[in-house]
């Protein structure tokens, strides 16, 4: 007997394997399926990187308030606007509730900064950043740290009622969809069975060795489409590479196979690490500051991957084995109650 989510998910691969530029989200909005990613990426990169994505043809911009970044990017936009460009061509994602806002009052807050600094009266979709809540330093965006130098737990964090402070944002028109990042199936749940809009976006860490396939059953059962980030592994950044099995493997990169299916396409690997994420229904966000591989990242829909290299790609997961971000960067962040990967800790002990 087939099983329904895996039918849901083939027939999602079918319908995005042939050169398919965007996802309908269940907020009857269309989401590219290819955007410039920019964490870590300074200000003073981001007009040079977002103009050339721009005039690449990527239209799908993703930020959030804890980057920095805003708004360098809300700059570079008005320049793109003010060449004749459209609005509603554009689709923006940006991340508002950090760690340390949340609270459900503090939702439209932290909206209205973020499209203050992109200079935006709309973002396209508004995500719930982390699940974990922390207590604000009193004088700066930054949690508030014990004398040990772990992060003061919010331990009220309500993820129903931040949703309902959500859903009023979509209501009053200052973003079109609302989503979450780095929640897991229980939190995604309890979210979903008290919406009454319900999250059409869930982002989290997926690659070539943490494929997270049983998430992605879940979300296709409900209708919510997967964004993936660090699809390239995330080779440039050092950041909670810890306790961390992808540490034993070779850089997806360096993957033998990987390297193999670049060769035989004449392909980058990452063009191949994206192809394979977006032929199986994925939205990618590849992050670069370099115009060439901006542009590399972005020519996907020319080639396309075989049934036989797809299973060779896919049978490169670990699991949870290959995941790479802990968020053990935030000292003390395991013992929050909404701790998405309580669970890994468990199977350790």
């Amino acid at each position: 007997m087939i099983n329904i989510a895996t039918l849901i998910i083939s027939i999602v691969v079918f319908k995005y394997a042939e050169a398919i530029k965007t996802i309908k989200l269940s907020s009857g909005y269309e989401m590219p399926i290819v955007g410039l990613g920019t964490w870590q990426m300074p200000p003073e990169a981001i007009d040079l990187a977002v103009t050339t994505a721009l005039e690449t043809g990527y239209r799908h911009i993703d930020t959030a308030f804890t980057y920095g970044n805003e708004e360098a990017i809300g700059k570079t936009l008005k320049k793109w606007f003010k060449k004749g460009n459209k609005r509603e061509d554009l689709f923006i994602t940006t991340k508002v509730l950090p760690p340390y806002g949340m609270r459900s009052s503090a939702v439209e807050s932290y909206l209205k900064l973020s499209l203050e600094k992109l200079g935006l009266e709309y973002v396209n979709m508004y995500l719930i950043h982390k699940p974990f809540g922390f207590v604000k330093d009193k004088y700066k965006y930054e949690p508030a740290k014990n004398s040990d130098g772990s992060v003061v737990l919010d331990l009220k964090t309500d993820h129903v009622a931040i949703w309902k402070a959500m859903e009023k944002q979509v209501k009053a028109g200052r973003t079109r969809s609302i989503g979450l990042s780095n929640f897991n199936q229980s939190q995604i749940a309890k979210i979903y069975d008290n919406a009454e809009i319900k999250p059409s976006n869930l982002q989290i860490e997926l690659q070539a060795y943490n494929q997270q396939r049983p998430l992605r059953e879940f979300t296709a059962l409900r209708n919510i489409a997967i964004t993936a980030f660090s699809t390239l592994g995330s080779p440039g950044s050092s950041v909670d590479k810890k306790i961390n099995a992808s540490l034993s493997l070779p850089q997806l990169f360096h993957n033998e196979i990987v390297k193999k299916i670049a060769t035989f396409h004449n392909r980058t690997a990452a063009q191949v690490l994206l192809r394979h994420a977006i032929q199986n229904g994925i939205i990618v966000l590849p992050k670069s500051t370099k115009p060439n591989r901006i542009r590399e990242n972005f020519d996907l829909f020319k080639f396309s991957l075989t049934e036989e290299e797809m299973k060779m790609m896919n049978g490169l997961d670990r699991g949870d084995a290959g995941r790479i971000f802990h968020y053990f960067i935030d000292k003390g962040v395991e013992k929050h109650p909404e701790y998405p990967f309580t669970y890994l800790l468990e199977n350790k002990s």
